[in-house]
């Protein structure tokens, strides 16, 4: 079995740091690029196991797609372009590849199979095939659709008006993508906001929106034209080394060009709302998405309730919020986090395994969980559950642990954050 050990690191963390790109970002540039008519260049790409995934899926119909360091090129020839793929389509570990790619392939005349690892195929699909057959689309797989392998037989779509059960950005980008090869108009109807990268890039690959409250509206046959795109750092990457700075005792780092997304800095409300020192330097805008440096010094922290509409705004860094709140004076509530359970695991039980494990004490509620603190940990051995946000969260746990800190199966951390490693050297090497 792979393990890595994170020896007991309480030196602060300083100087600058560059995280990956945005994960959500790269996977719609490559999407939209792949469907719109033209050449679409992409700068900073993530390029993770997840993202990768979905340029392969791509390839597989046709799509010439140049990657190198720099940039990611697509050569877009339109979405009546796409071939159908000769072998079942591989989507690995990626939730989002899957529930994205679906909606593009319900509208294609062309039969298509799906599989992914076995985390993968324990997550929901119903949440996106059950729009999709309503719009038209015929798809089957184990327990009637609900889970991967998936079969999907595309074709001609009608539009609807849909209020998806879940609060989910790609349920919501799955029925847009859907909706952009559908008859009429289709409206998704969100009572609580969820990320609007699809949206966001919609607009800049030449597709018009109506967003009007809780409705956004998009009308079938629109084209998609070929542009630029430079991904923000990913502010999901970045919260892990802004809360590891807001744990350690004389911390002050920066952390360069990252995502400010409203949609998705819930994890600064709640930083600063515990008390962290939180800065925005240097903002500004690329493509309709707002990007910028944080600087975060150390501050003594509080507990905190976090609940309701910020929890859509950070439900990827919940597992890195409940580290933090192991080390705040008083109780976290977190509530109404009941999406973690469908995650790459049951974020909820693994978080509290993890950090109980090292000494945490966590109470499981069905939503979310309550953490009491402030609570020493001591050093242990814990897995990683095959979940990249997990891994990464037993890394930082080393800042503040007694001793170090040994995680089973690391390699999935290459999933979101490959430099992860690397990174958590430099930072606390680092001390221009």
């Amino acid at each position: 079995m792979a393990q890595r050990t994170f020896h007991s690191a309480h030196s602060p963390l300083t100087g600058e740091l560059a995280v990956p790109g945005d994960k959500s970002i790269s996977h719609r540039a490559v999407i939209f690029g792949s469907l719109a008519e033209g050449v679409t260049e992409i700068t900073n790409f993530l390029q993770g196991e997840d993202c990768l995934r979905t340029i392969d899926a791509f390839r597989a119909m046709g799509v010439h797609i140049e990657v190198n360091e720099e940039k990611i090129i697509v050569y877009g020839k339109g979405k009546d372009a796409l071939q159908e793929p000769s072998q079942p389509i591989n989507l690995g570990n990626s939730g989002t590849t899957a529930r994205l790619l679906i909606g593009v392939l319900a509208g294609l005349p062309y039969h298509f199979v799906l599989y992914g690892d076995d985390s993968l195929s324990r997550r929901p699909m119903d949440r996106v095939t059950v729009p999709l057959k309503q719009m038209g689309a015929e798809i089957d797989g184990r327990t009637g659709g609900r889970l991967l392998p998936l079969a999907v037989r595309g074709g001609k779509l009608q539009s609807i008006d849909y209020e998806p059960p879940v609060k989910s950005a790609q349920v919501k980008s799955c029925v847009l993508l859907a909706g952009l090869q559908a008859d009429g108009r289709t409206t998704v109807i969100e009572k609580t906001a969820t990320r609007n990268h699809t949206e966001t890039m919609l607009n800049g690959f030449g597709a018009t929106l109506d967003i009007k409250g809780e409705r956004i509206s998009i009308n079938g046959g629109q084209k998609l034209k070929g542009t630029n795109v430079e991904v923000p750092g990913d502010i999901s990457s970045a919260a892990f080394f802004a809360v590891a700075a807001a744990l350690v005792p004389g911390s002050s780092l920066v952390l360069k060009r990252v995502g400010l997304n409203p949609t998705r800095t819930g994890i600064l409300d709640v930083l600063t709302s515990m008390g962290a020192e939180i800065t925005i330097l240097d903002e500004k805008r690329n493509g309709g998405e707002a990007f910028g440096d944080i600087r975060i010094d150390y501050a003594p922290l509080k507990g905190t309730i976090i609940a309701g509409e910020v929890i859509p705004r950070l439900i990827d860094e919940l597992p890195i919020v409940a580290l933090l709140a192991t080390q705040a004076e008083g109780e976290t509530h977190i509530r109404n986090a009941e999406e973690l359970r469908y995650k790459e695991t049951d974020r909820i039980a693994a978080v509290a395994k993890t950090l109980q494990a090292l000494g945490a004490k966590v109470e499981v509620t069905e939503d979310g969980m309550v953490i009491k603190g402030k609570t020493p940990l001591h050093g242990g051995t814990v897995d990683s559950y095959g979940d990249h946000r997990i891994g990464m969260m037993a890394g930082i746990a080393s800042f503040v642990t007694d001793g170090p800190v040994t995680l089973n199966n690391p390699d999935c951390i290459n999933i979101s954050y490959p430099a992860f490693f690397e990174h958590l050297e430099k930072v606390t090497t680092d001390h221009s």
